[in-house]
């Protein structure tokens, strides 16, 4: 089953959450022209923050919308957030860096659909024996925490070996690539980068500019920021600053037993570097982007960039 028919919209686009971009004023906007959205629950620093943005949202419209919840222990919030999106009732919960399990189990008698990152086969078979409604195939040319196989390899390996639904992350960033994906079977796209550049969006004139500035061949990973790989434009700062392990990272890959508590370190670290470049006029651009960057030519309201995505797409008959 294709996801506009699985949450009742008119096309099978996701927006992607993305840390300190997604927003309400950006979700409503999805929800306005026949998309859905979703934000990541840490955007907001507590749980009442994350209360009162779904409450302004689901006041707002009546249409489907999801938050992304970060599962594994490096979000010490995760429980009272999770908590909240079942209280809310929220149309789905994507689930990214950490076992499911607990998320599957508590939404299913409830009605909220559960989507869970994946970068790879093993995963993959992993979540769906646990009852995940769908995964999202979250592959090379994908903005943040990217995965390792390009998109047509990844859609191809899974529908292969999954009954579940597959929702393609990376690459996406007009109706042709829509159509291509779809066309190998992919239930839906996630798509994230191009909706930086948006009017709604609410980080810097500078970070705006930079989509603009910068393309695919200047998207490089880093693994400073949280640990794990993330894709950023590869500005000057960034140069300087290098995209190989510290010595932290180092020691968390040698002490498994400290492990759990370096990455807590290394993600809290990350997330206020990469606030401060979001937010504020600052040489230190850590941007984060994927290579769909390419197709950023100017600031536009998501109305348009929904277009781009939308216009010319041909729907699936069957699945």
């Amino acid at each position: 089953m294709t996801i506009d028919k699985m949450l009742g919209i008119d096309y099978p686009i996701i927006v992607a959450p993305m840390f300190l971009i997604s927003n309400t004023a950006m979700i409503k906007a999805a929800l306005d022209n026949g998309i859905t959205a979703a934000f990541p629950a840490l955007n907001y620093r507590t749980d009442d923050e994350l209360k009162k943005a779904i409450e302004e949202i689901k006041a707002y419209t009546n249409k489907p919308f999801g938050v992304n919840l970060i599962v594994n222990q490096s979000n010490p919030k995760y429980k009272g957030q999770l908590d909240i999106l079942i209280e809310k009732k929220v149309a789905f919960i994507i689930t990214s860096l950490g076992n499911p399990k607990e998320v599957i189990e508590r939404c299913r008698p409830v009605g909220i659909k559960v989507f869970c990152d994946v970068v790879d086969l093993t995963y993959a078979k992993k979540v769906e024996s646990l009852g995940a409604d769908a995964v999202i195939a979250v592959n090379s040319e994908a903005g943040g925490h990217a995965g390792n196989i390009k998109p047509n390899d990844l859609i191809s390996l899974l529908k292969a070996n999954l009954s579940i639904p597959i929702i393609s992350a990376g690459g996406v960033a007009k109706a042709a690539h829509l159509n291509e994906v779809m066309g190998l079977g992919a239930a839906g796209v996630s798509v994230g980068t191009i909706f930086i550049a948006s009017e709604e969006a609410p980080v810097s004139q500078d970070y705006k500019q930079a989509m603009i500035d910068y393309g695919a061949k200047d998207i490089v990973r880093t693994t400073k920021l949280s640990g794990s790989a993330l894709t950023v434009i590869n500005t000057p700062y960034v140069q300087a600053l290098g995209t190989e392990a510290n010595w932290l990272e180092r020691l968390m890959n040698k002490n498994k037993r400290l492990k759990k508590y370096i990455k807590m370190i290394i993600a809290f670290r990350g997330m206020k570097a990469v606030e401060k470049a979001a937010f504020g006029a600052t040489y230190k651009t850590l941007w984060c982007a994927g290579p769909s960057i390419e197709y950023v030519k100017s600031v536009r309201p998501m109305k348009e960039i929904v277009k781009d995505l939308t216009t010319g797409y041909t729907a699936r008959t069957t699945g």
